[in-house]
């Protein structure tokens, strides 16, 4: 039996990846958040419900964090203590990979049923939310521990059918899933947070 992850953002493709793959009968063997500590509410309010809804279908659902590594704090937090803006800032993508990728890959590391895949031989297969219209970003490739698969993008899944996936379980449309201080976000992403949670506004201002 493949062992798999499934990584799970909080956002429309990885709930969608989800809600397809137990459609077809083939779950990951657990579903991976990687807390960031700085998701807008929106998306804590999803990431609850699919939790919910994997506790339910007997799914684990675990959260990981990088705060153990850097004496709790969050992401905000150690902008906040370095004086330095997110890693994007500055064309850098750090962001994901030490605050999402190397806390799971951390957990991964004593997994009980990993440990073991690896002992026989075998590699974990790791699911990716990436749709149909942005093949380009599906390219990781295999390394010595890890398959990496994008089931939506195999299967010509594309953004409409994952809000239709979404919206066929009678699960909500998720916002878009980013800090709510990633540099990145838009200029009416960030006219929007402000009327919407002028508190965090004021946050990511500070930092």
């Amino acid at each position: 039996m493949t062992v798999s992850t499934l990584s799970f953002g909080g956002g429309v493709n990885s709930t969608a990846l989800l809600l397809w793959l137990m459609e077809q009968s083939t779950p990951p063997t657990v579903v991976m958040f990687a807390d960031t500590g700085g998701e807008k509410p929106g998306t804590y309010q999803h990431v609850a419900e699919v939790s919910a809804r994997c506790a339910k279908a007997g799914l684990p659902f675990v959260t990981v964090s990088n705060g153990n590594e850097h004496n709790g704090a969050t992401l905000e937090a150690n902008c906040l203590r370095r004086k330095e803006l997110p890693s994007l800032a500055y064309g850098f993508k750090g962001c994901s990979a030490k605050w999402k990728r190397q806390p799971m890959d951390r957990w991964l590391r004593q997994w009980q049923p990993a440990v073991e895949a690896w002992a026989r031989g075998e590699k974990v297969t790791r699911y990716i939310g990436i749709d149909a219209g942005e093949p380009n970003r599906a390219k990781l490739p295999p390394d010595a521990r890890f398959v990496y698969r994008y089931p939506l993008a195999e299967n010509g899944i594309d953004r409409d059918e994952c809000v239709e996936i979404i919206r066929r379980h009678g699960l909500s449309v998720p916002p878009k899933s980013s800090c709510f201080f990633c540099p990145a976000m838009r200029k009416d992403e960030i006219v929007e947070l402000g009327k919407q949670h002028p508190d965090l506004l004021s946050r990511a201002l500070a930092i």
